[in-house]
C-alpha cells in the first residue's frame, strides 16, 4: 500500500509555489505558444495504430528471408521473374560472382589451400575430441563449407569443426549413449543431434530469434570458453601420454584422478615427449607469425607438418611397436549418405533436441562474434540472420552426409584473413583439397601418432582464454563478472552442462532484477537550455519549484515492475511534500516515458491508480514523451480520456511550459 497523500493545496497556494520567482505575466503563455503544444500534442494523440503481432510477424519473416530491395515485388510479375529476383536474397553468391575476378581468386586459392593445411589435422583431432572416427571430422570439413559459400554474408568465416563444441557433443551424447561400447547408436544419435542443431538455427534466423542466443551474455561466453579450453587441455592427457583407459567424465577433479591412476599402471613417457616436441614446434611458429605477419602461413602449415614429419618419424622407427599410440586405418572416399541414421523414432529423441538446442547457441554465438569481429575489419556489414539460416541447412544437410556440428572457427579465420581471403570461394578450395585427401591420402595417414593431434588441438586453445576481457568485465559490472565466474568454475568442476545452466541461470537472474526494480530517476532543467537532466548526474541541473519530473527507466512497465513504481512515485509525491522546510509543495507530477517502449495492462491499471490518488491529493498527472506502442495502448484503455488529452505532452518541456505558464489551479484543468 502506498503511503497516505498529502492534503489538497489551495488554488491560490499551488499557483505561488509554481511561480516562485519569476511574475505571473512573464510566464504567462502566448496563444501562439499554446497553440503550437496543442498541436504537437495532436501529433502525439492522432499517430497511426502500431502494426500488431501477426503484421510484425510476417514482417520478420519477410525480412529475414527476402532482401529489402524485393519486398515490394509487383503482383504483375511472372511468378518466373518473382523466383529470380528472391534466389539472392537466399543465395548471396549470386550477387557478388558477377563482380569476382581472376586476381580474387589467386588470393582466394592461397587462402583456401593454407586453411586447408590446418583444417586437415585440426579437424581429426577434434574428431576425436568428439569421440568419432577421424574420418567424420573430414567430412565435416567438405559439405557444411560448400553450403555456407553459397548461403552466407560473412567472406573470411573459416567453417568446420571446431574444440567447444566436440566437447559439447562428447560430454552431453556420451552420457545417453555410451562411444565405446556402441558406437554405431552414438554416431546416429550424433548424427540426429546435428540435424536439430541446424533446424534450431534456422528457426532462428527465419523468425528473427536471435535475442535467444543473447541470452547466453558475452561475459558468460568468456567464462564458458575459457573453463571449455581447460578441459578440452586436459582432456587431451590421453593422447599425450598414451593412456588406454581413460574417465569419460569432463570435470578437472575426474580427469585429474584418472591420470594419477593411470600414470601407476599403464602409460608410454615416449607419446609425452614426441608430442610436446612437436607442441613446442607449432608455439615457435605461432610466435613468429605474430612478430612477422608476412609470414602468416608459418602457424598455418606448422600442423600439416607436424603430422607429416611425426607420421615419417613412426614409421620409419616402427615406434608403435614400442608404445607409440597411432591413428591406424580409418575410412576414405567421400561422405557417405547419413540419412537412414537421423533418427526419429529413438527412445533418445528428447535428449537429442535438448542437446541440439545447446550446441544451436554455442555455435551461432561463436560464429556470429568471430564473422562480425572480421566484417567489421573490413568494413562491410554482415546480415545476423541469414548467418543463422546458413549455419542451420548447413548443419541439416552435414547430418545427412556423416558429419557433426560445424560453425564459424576463429583460429582458422584468423589465418584465413592473413592469407587475404576476398570471398567464401576460400571455404570452397578448402573443401576441395580436403575432398582431394579423403581420396588419396588416409591411407598415409595410419602412422599419425594420436599424441600429435593432441598437440595440435592444445595449441589452439590459448585462443580461447581472453584474461583480459574476463578483468575489463571485472571492473566494468560485478554482477556481469558473476555469471563469467559461474560459467567458468561450473564447467571446470561439474560439467559442461552446469557451466551454461549457471551462466544463463546469473544472467537471467539480473534481467529478472532490472526488470523489478528499474531505476526512476528525478529530472531537472540545465541552466539556460530546455534541457531535462537527471539531477544525480547534473548537479547543475535545477529541479523547477512545485513540479516532480519523473523518468522511468525501464524499457517495459509491465505486472514485474508496475506496482513497485507505483509505489515509489507515491511515497516520493508524500516525502517531498513531508519535508518541513519544502517552500513548494508538489502539485503535479510530469512522467518521461521516453524509455517505456511497451506498457501492458497491469502497468496501464497502476498509471490510472496513481493517477486517482494523486488527483485526491490535489496533484496533477501529466505524461510526456510517450512511444508508440505506450500511446495506442493509453488510448484503447481509455486512460487518455480519464487524464485529460490536454495532459500528454511530445516533450517534457512543452509539459513544463504547460504547468508553470497555464497558472495550474488544481485538477480542473486536466
Amino acid at each position: 500500500m502506498a503511503a497516505s497523500m498529502p492534503t489538497p493545496v489551495s488554488a491560490s497556494a499551488a499557483n505561488d509555489h509554481v511561480l516562485p520567482v519569476e511574475s505571473h505575466e512573464q510566464l504567462q503563455l502566448s496563444s501562439e505558444d499554446r497553440q503550437r503544444i496543442t498541436e504537437r500534442t495532436k501529433w502525439v494523440l492522432d499517430s497511426p495504430d502500431p502494426p500488431g503481432f501477426p503484421q510484425e510477424f510476417l514482417g520478420s519473416f519477410r525480412n529475414a528471408v527476402f532482401c529489402r530491395k524485393n519486398k515490394k515485388l509487383s503482383s504483375s510479375q511472372p511468378p518466373l521473374a518473382c523466383f529470380a529476383s528472391f534466389l539472392p536474397s537466399v543465395f548471396p553468391i549470386l550477387n557478388w560472382a558477377r563482380d569476382y575476378k581472376v586476381s580474387m581468386f589467386k588470393n582466394d586459392l592461397l587462402s583456401g589451400l593454407t586453411l586447408a593445411s590446418l583444417c586437415i589435422p585440426q579437424s581429426i583431432g577434434y574428431a576425436a575430441l568428439a569421440q568419432l572416427k577421424p574420418q567424420y571430422g573430414l567430412y565435416t570439413s567438405v559439405v557444411p563449407p560448400l553450403i555456407y559459400s553459397t548461403m552466407g554474408t560473412s567472406r573470411e568465416l573459416a567453417i568446420g569443426p571446431v574444440a567447444v563444441v566436440s566437447l559439447l557433443i562428447s560430454a552431453m551424447v556420451s552420457k545417453v549413449v555410451n562411444p565405446i561400447t556402441d558406437p554405431v547408436s552414438y554416431n546416429k544419435l550424433v548424427f540426429t543431434v546435428t540435424f536439430f542443431t541446424g533446424t534450431f538455427q534456422a528457426l532462428f534466423g527465419l523468425f528473427r530469434l536471435g535475442f535467444l542466443v543473447d541470452f547466453l551474455s558475452q561475459a558468460a561466453i568468456v567464462g564458458f570458453m575459457a573453463g571449455a579450453a581447460i578441459v578440452i587441455g586436459l582432456q587431451q592427457l590421453k593422447g599425450l601420454l598414451g593412456i588406454s583407459h581413460f574417465t569419460t567424465k569432463t570435470d578437472v577433479i575426474s580427469v585429474l584422478i584418472s591420470v594419477a591412476k593411470s600414470l601407476h599402471t599403464s602409460w608410454y613417457p615416449q607419446n609425452f615427449i614426441l608430442g610436446c616436441s612437436f607442441l613446442i614446434f607449432i608455439l615457435i611458429t605461432r610466435f613468429i607469425g605474430k612478430r612477422n605477419r608476412k609470414l602468416f602461413w608459418l602457424p598455418a602449415i606448422a600442423p600439416l607438418v607436424s603430422v607429416i614429419l611425426s607420421t615419417l618419424i613412426v614409421y620409419l622407427t616402427r615406434a608403435d611397436e614400442h608404445g607409440i599410440k597411432i591413428i591406424k586405418h580409418f575410412k576414405g572416399g567421400l561422405n557417405p549418405s547419413s540419412v537412414n541414421e537421423v533418427q526419429f523414432n529413438s527412445p533418445h529423441l528428447r535428449e537429442a533436441v535438448k542437446i541440439g538446442l545447446v550446441c544451436a547457441i554455442i555455435a551461432l554465438t561463436e560464429a556470429v562474434a568471430v564473422g562480425r569481429s572480421f566484417a567489421t575489419i573490413k568494413g562491410y556489414n554482415m546480415d545476423g540472420n541469414k548467418e543463422m539460416i546458413a549455419m542451420g541447412f548447413m548443419n541439416i544437410a552435414g547430418s545427412m552426409s556423416s558429419c557433426y556440428v560445424a560453425t564459424g572457427s576463429f583460429s582458422r579465420t584468423a589465418v584465413n584473413f592473413s592469407a587475404g581471403c576476398q570471398t567464401a570461394v576460400s571455404n570452397i578450395v578448402m573443401a576441395i583439397t580436403v575432398l582431394i585427401s579423403l581420396q588419396l591420402l588416409t591411407g598415409l595417414l595410419y602412422f599419425t601418432p594420436i599424441a600429435i593431434l593432441a598437440s595440435i588441438i592444445l595449441s589452439a586453445l590459448p585462443g580461447l582464454i581472453n584474461y583480459s576481457e574476463a578483468y575489463h568485465i571485472w571492473k566494468v559490472d560485478k554482477l556481469d563478472f558473476l555469471a563469467c565466474a559461474g560459467a567458468f568454475f561450473g564447467v571446470l568442476f561439474a560439467s559442461v552442462e552446469i557451466g551454461l545452466m549457471v551462466a544463463v541461470a546469473v544472467s537471467f537472474a539480473k534481467i529478472i532484477l532490472n526488470a523489478l526494480r528499474p531505476r526512476v530517476e528525478e529530472l531537472g532543467r540545465l541552466p539556460g537550455t530546455d534541457i531535462f537532466c537527471e539531477v544525480d548526474q547534473y548537479p547543475v541541473a535545477h529541479a523547477v519549484p512545485g513540479i516532480l519530473i519523473i523518468r522511468l527507466n525501464s524499457g517495459l512497465l509491465c505486472f514485474t515492475n508496475a506496482n513497485p513504481l507505483r509505489d515509489r512515485i507515491l511515497n516520493w509525491v508524500t516525502e517531498e511534500n513531508g519535508k518541513e522546510d519544502t517552500k513548494s509543495p508538489i502539485s503535479g507530477i510530469i512522467l518521461d516515458m521516453s524509455s517505456v517502449t511497451n506498457i501492458d495492462y497491469a502497468g496501464i491499471l497502476a498509471l490510472e491508480e496513481t493517477n486517482k490518488k494523486l488527483l485526491s491529493g490535489g496533484i496533477k498527472l501529466a505524461i510526456a514523451s510517450p512511444r508508440w506502442q505506450v500511446i495506442h495502448k493509453l488510448k484503447v484503455a481509455k486512460f487518455v480520456d480519464k487524464v485529460g488529452r490536454d495532459c500528454i505532452f511530445l516533450t517534457v518541456c512543452e509539459a513544463v511550459d504547460s504547468f508553470v505558464g497555464s497558472k495550474f489551479t488544481g485538477p480542473g484543468n486536466c
